[in-house]
């Protein structure tokens, strides 16, 4: 029981350590070894996702099951024409999103469509209308579309890993492709090893899909 009161005490105090966080009404829970559960609710969804890297930032932490709600302040909620056409005008000008990436609003929800080559650019698509104000979430469901050798995949993703430096060295991560999907398999100790090891997969042209089979053992 010490050691629970423990990890909770840890993840609520990086939760109100970071000043990109409102833990007012965060709730942390812990669900098993190493398990974490945020209840609550926050105020933006920058905030959303904040909240779940922090957690992530604490040692011991192997898995964390984000339930907060984004409930916007009065002075934050925008109309879904309003809101849509500012998501669309920040990807225009985003030159790190290529022409063709649309996003729709419904209730502060967007849905984010189109066809990019590489998975980092999906990513910078979703990062640009993140911040914007009245976003309560984003479903991305921007397609990848790209001809590659899945043995040239492996390679890239497999080259990527052995030169990241939290990567260690003796690392047992393994990347395996079918068809233009990559799954990796292995153990990493922290978040970070595990953000960059999906980073690099992500990386690479023609990954369609990351499937994340990597165990945290904090």
């Amino acid at each position: 029981m010490g050691k629970i009161k423990d990890a909770q005490k840890a993840v609520e105090a990086e939760l109100a350590f970071d000043p990109l966080v409102d833990e007012t009404d965060i709730d942390v829970k812990i669900v098993g070894p190493g398990e974490v559960a945020l209840t609550g609710t926050v105020p933006s969804y920058p905030q959303y996702r904040e909240a779940a890297e922090a957690t992530q930032r604490v040692a011991g932490v192997v898995d964390v099951h984000n339930h907060l709600a984004v409930v916007l302040p009065a002075g934050n909620y925008r109309d879904d024409a309003i809101l849509a056409a500012a998501a669309n005008n920040a990807l225009a000008i985003n030159i790190t999103v290529p022409d063709g990436v649309e996003a729709t609003a419904r209730d502060g929800n967007l849905r984010l469509t189109g066809t990019v080559r590489y998975g980092s650019q999906r990513g910078a698509a979703e990062m640009t209308v993140a911040g914007l104000t009245g976003v309560r979430n984003i479903k991305n469901h921007i397609d990848i579309a790209y001809d590659a050798d899945p043995i040239d995949v492996t390679l890239l993703v497999q080259d990527a890993l052995d030169r990241y430096a939290l990567i260690p060295d003796d690392s047992d991560v393994m990347v395996n492709t079918e068809g233009h999907g990559v799954t990796l398999q292995g153990h990493v100790r922290t978040w970070a090893e595990h953000d960059a090891a999906i980073g690099a997969a992500w990386m690479a042209s023609g990954v369609f899909d990351v499937r994340d089979r990597l165990v945290v053992t904090g």
